[in-house]
């Protein structure tokens, strides 16, 4: 290896262990295949100086760490301040403890003795800054190539990139961009995704824009061996055009795009699939381009059901719709709690004084029949078992009955409407009633009662505990909870269970921990073997419910998972035969990368897209390395940012940043992006979405896919989302400011 190599080398070497500073990648793993020893060289024949320069803080002047000059015969020696030691910007080198220190890469074209602090100026200047810049992303490539070698040839133009990035990521370029900024050329904040190839056009476009202002051959600074490399790239893999090849890889994840549409919509289905005729085919008739199962819920046999349900409606509607089932992954969940009562509420609008505004809109049909249709939204749905329920009632007809509490109650029919399987009512109910199965319904005629059926499968009322800032909660080992809401401050502190051992043999007194996606937060107050104590100390001002399945984090605990369950794999068989992509939840480190391509390898399965899904604060921290080990399998990959757990375990006021890093990442090494957890949730729940929400949808189209969770307006959700997506919405067209007084 030439001097100069040596350098570059060696500067990378500091600047991915710097990396592993910003990213705290693992510094053992970086050191491993990146440290070099130091080098101590003088300076010969000094013409055009290559300097490395680490800077203490913003507004400080840099120190000189290391430089490199070019000799008679076009190479380099490599040199060393007198005053400074060579910097080794690593955690755990103890010449470097400022945590402010950055690595800058400057040159400089002198005919004198060397002066760190000289100030570059003009194009010359900006050229030589850009050319080492460019050695360094370079030395970052060859210093690399052994980890680029294991990635699949489909990959190996983007993981080059991805290390490209990094490079880049170390250095302090804000002058620099300014610079380019005032000639007019894009800063190299702008180019993630294809970091050589700009750098390559940036310094040819310089160096033309040079020689046309200076045609004296003296003025023209040595090239080294970045002209060579130019000119080698010409030919080469490094173009832009080569590089946008790469963005086929979102194509062959997520499936083509239709239309104009910049962006694939991703719509969670479950239960509610199976009980409607035409959701599925709703939603992809709205825009849905791909369906999503959470193997954390639901059996083969549903999932099969809906899986039949969306090929159907994809094939009907001719338009292309992609299965992503998520493993459920070893995610820390509330237990069941005890079953509720099986009874529905019927309640009409009323205002502030208590006087109905509206009745309450309910749909009966035989239980044969299926849901309301898709225009309709009903407050209560009532199953008849009778068959000969539509002979005995006409619109107008008043249907009575008593509920619950005895109370008489009318349904007054309204309209009657035709679905897929039957035929349904409207009716409305203008006073609040409480139904159960088994209700018996019937009209009045000439004073007498015709029975016209009774109410069947009311589904149980979905039980939670209610908590509120100060309470206690119990959290137990056993699998089921038998107690019932709290129902008063005097009584004892409610219990819900969580089987997984892992979070009793990981917590202390003193630990934060959260609930629900952090909906409700605690700090654990005692534990034994089998239980924990938590004092809640964030919860809604009326309380939040707390219900079964929902998530438990614990952020600052060291609690360390399995990759992949048992429950992952046995569902892995059936994700590999019936699903387009796979979902890997709460990956960690790269050995669950190696245990699942190791398990995609055993069920040949190249061909099954791999979706990482990015929800805890360990994956964002080793997400380069997470991305480089599933490049090394052919199988199309993704990331999706589950932005629940990852606020919870990165911090609420982190997030946004967060969020704009891993696209960063991922859009260096061509990865297509899945843009998760509620977006548009307001308009998905209550039909109207908020100011907020619209913004976030707007962030969302720099992802490769915005998914959306069920809710009741799911489907005008999807259409809604669907039109801000649209390729001629994007700008604001034929819109022309008025200056004029």
């Amino acid at each position: 290896m030439t001097t100069m190599g040596a350098l570059s080398a060696y500067v990378v070497a500091n600047q991915a262990i710097q990396t592993a500073d910003i990213l705290q990648l693992p510094p053992s793993n970086l050191r491993r295949e990146l440290q070099h020893p130091p080098c101590r060289f003088h300076v010969k024949q000094p013409t055009h100086i290559f300097q490395i320069l680490a800077t203490h803080g913003r507004n400080q002047k840099p120190r000189m760490s290391a430089f490199a000059v070019p000799d008679e015969n076009n190479k380099a020696e490599m040199g060393s301040s007198h005053d400074d030691p060579v910097l080794v910007l690593s955690k755990s080198n103890k010449s470097s403890k400022d945590p402010d220190v950055k690595v800058v890469a400057s040159s400089s074209h002198s005919q004198a003795n060397f002066c760190p602090n000289s100030e570059q100026t003009g194009s010359q200047g900006i050229l030589d800054k850009l050319k080492a810049v460019h050695l360094h992303v370079l030395a970052s490539e060859q210093w690399n190539a052994s980890l680029l070698k294991l990635c699949h040839r489909n990959y190996l133009v983007s993981a080059t990139n991805l290390v490209h990035y990094l490079a880049l990521k170390c250095l302090d370029l804000e002058q620099l961009n300014e610079d380019l900024s005032s000639v007019g050329l894009l800063n190299l904040e702008t180019v993630n995704s294809h970091i050589l190839a700009s750098l390559t056009a940036a310094i040819r476009l310089l160096e033309t824009l040079k020689l046309n202002s200076l045609n004296t051959k003296e003025n023209i600074g040595p090239r080294i061996d970045t002209q060579n490399r130019i000119d080698q790239l010409k030919n080469e893999k490094f173009t832009i055009h080569t590089m946008k090849k790469a963005f086929s890889d979102g194509e062959l994840l997520l499936g083509p795009l239709q239309h104009d549409k910049t962006t694939h919509i991703m719509v969670t289905v479950g239960q509610e699939g199976l009980g409607s005729e035409t959701l599925i085919t709703d939603l992809i008739k709205m825009g849905a381009s791909i369906i999503r199962i959470n193997c954390a819920h639901g059996n083969p046999s549903d999932w099969s059901e809906i899986i039949r349900r969306v090929k159907r409606s994809s094939q009907l509607l001719e338009k292309p719709c992609r299965i992503l089932m998520d493993l459920a992954g070893p995610k820390l969940r509330t237990g069941k709690l005890k079953p509720g009562e099986c009874a529905m509420k019927i309640s009409p609008k009323k205002n502030a004084t208590g006087n109905v505004n509206f009745p309450a809109q309910v749909w009966l049909c035989h239980k044969g029949a299926g849901p309301p249709p898709a225009h309709f939204t009903p407050d209560a749905v009532l199953f008849i078992d009778d068959q000969e329920f539509f002979s005995k009632i006409n619109v107008g007809d008043t249907v009575r009955f008593h509920d619950i509490r005895g109370r008489k109650r009318m349904l007054k029919i309204c309209r009657r409407l035709d679905v897929f399987s039957g035929t349904g009512y409207v009716a409305e109910c203008s006073r609040t009633a409480y139904v159960e199965s088994g209700t018996e319904l019937y009209v009045k005629r000439k004073k007498l009662k015709f029975p016209i059926g009774k109410v069947v499968d009311v589904p149980s009322i979905e039980p939670f505990i209610r908590l509120r800032v100060g309470d206690l909660l119990i959290i137990s080992r056993d699998c089921l909870c038998e107690q019932d809401e709290l129902p008063g401050p005097t009584s004892s502190a409610p219990i819900i269970a969580c089987s997984s051992g892992l979070l009793f043999d990981s917590v202390k007194p003193g630990d934060p921990i959260a609930f629900d996606d952090g909906k409700i937060w605690g700090v654990v107050q005692g534990t034994s073997i089998s239980e924990i104590i938590v004092s809640i100390t964030h919860a809604g001002p009326k309380g939040t419910k707390l219900g079964s399945e929902k998530s438990i984090n614990i952020p600052e605990s060291n609690i360390w998972f399995e990759g992949l369950t048992s429950k992952d794999l046995m569902d892995l068989d059936f994700v590999s035969a019936n699903a387009d992509m796979v979902g890997v939840s709460f990956v960690r480190d790269v050995r669950d990368i190696v245990v699942l391509r190791q398990e995609l390898e055993k069920r040949k399965v190249q061909n099954l897209g791999v979706v990482l899904k990015i929800e805890t604060k360990s994956a964002f921290e080793k997400l380069p390395l997470l991305l480089l080990e599933a490049m090394k399998s052919s199988n199309p990959l993704g990331v999706m940012i589950a932005r629940g757990d990852l606020a919870v375990e990165c911090g609420w006021e982190k997030l946004a940043d967060v969020q704009d890093e891993i696209l960063s990442v991922c859009n260096a090494a061509h990865i297509p992006v899945i843009w998760a957890t509620q977006v548009l949730e307001s308009l998905v729940k209550s039909g109207v979405p908020t100011r907020a929400e619209l913004t976030d949808v707007a962030s969302g189209r720099r992802a490769g896919c915005i998914m959306l969770n069920k809710g009741k307006h799911i489907v005008e959700a999807i259409k809604f989302l669907d039109g801000i997506l649209d390729g001629s919405s994007i700008k604001i067209r034929g819109f022309h400011w008025n200056l004029g007084h």
